[in-house]
Parts: C-alpha cells; structure tokens; sequence
C-alpha cells in the first residue's frame, strides 16, 4: 500500500489491445516494447544482419523510435516505441515487423539466390513496465553478441544499433 492509502492499483488503459497466434500480444498506445523474432533455420551472415538492421532503422523516427537493437546469426532483438500516427492512434507493432519481415525476407532471400522462409511467423513481444526493465532489456541487448562469443564490443558487431542523444520518455503508470 502506497504512503497515501491508496494500493496505486492502475485501471487497464482504454487503448489495450490483445491478439494471439500461439503467443500473446497485448499492446498499449505509447508503450515502449522488447521485441525477438528469430530466423526461419537460416544463418544471418554480415550482409544478411546489416540488411536487417538497416530495415529496422527505416522507419525511425517516423513508424517508431528505435532505442536499440541487434541482430544475431538467427535472431534479432528490438527495443523499440511505435509512434502515434493519429490523435490516441499508434503504429501497431504487427504492422511495423510485418514490414521490416517481409521486406528483408525478400531482399535476403534475393542477396542469397533463395527463396523461402527467412523469419518464423510468431514474434516475442513484451510491454517494458519501467525504467529498470528499460534499462534492464538495453543492456541485455547491447550484450547480446558478447554473450555468444561473437564480438569483444557491441559496437563492432555487425547488426547493433544503440541511439545517442536522447532519451525515453516511459509511461509513468504503473501496470
């Protein structure tokens, strides 16, 4: 119970929605999401991954503000804020990695002669909460290539991407 009494239970915000293929996907006007979605079976070399990555930022700002991201050999991670779009409307973040999946899909598959599935159909997504479980996905991310064993820095991995310059402005509700 906070100091005045109150539990600080918050209502659920009027602009949730929720959708499910095996994985569900809850989303909140203005709310900044940890995103994975991983590859179909097939190993992202250098070109593949910076592809990817450039994708990603396309659309920042605009569709999104894009905090960071990398992308792995078979897997990449986003921490991302879709835009408003109109007043109390936002950019689904289903619309925003349909375009950046289908897109380097078909330009993959064109870079590597192939055809087929590059990405699985389902994606992982999660509601960043506060602060700490901002800061807390970042720096996950930004290790991300470290962890493996595939860079002595995040910064000369192939596929990273970290904004400088500015900072989120997270929602202050409580969920």
């Amino acid at each position: 119970m906070a100091s005045n009494g109150s539990t600080d239970f918050q209502p659920v915000p009027y602009n949730l929605t929720i959708a499910q293929r095996n994985l569900p996907h809850w989303q909140i006007g203005g709310a900044t999401y940890f995103v994975t979605f991983r590859t179909a079976g097939i190993e992202l070399k250098s070109k593949a991954r910076q592809i990817v990555l450039d994708a990603c930022l396309f659309f920042d700002p605009g569709r999104y503000t894009l905090w960071t991201a990398v992308v792995m050999p078979d897997h990449a991670h986003l921490l991302l804020q879709p835009a408003e779009n109109e007043d109390g409307k936002w950019h689904s973040l289903s619309s925003i990695l349909h375009s950046i999946k289908s897109f380097t899909a078909n330009k993959i598959n064109k870079h590597l002669e192939r055809s087929g599935h590059v990405w699985q159909v389902e994606s992982f997504d999660r509601i960043i909460r506060n602060d700490n479980d901002f800061f807390e996905k970042w720096n996950y991310i930004r290790n991300n290539p470290l962890k493996k064993e595939l860079a002595q820095s995040p910064c000369e991995w192939i596929g990273f991407y970290e904004c400088t310059g500015k900072m989120p402005m997270l929602p202050r509700t409580k969920m």
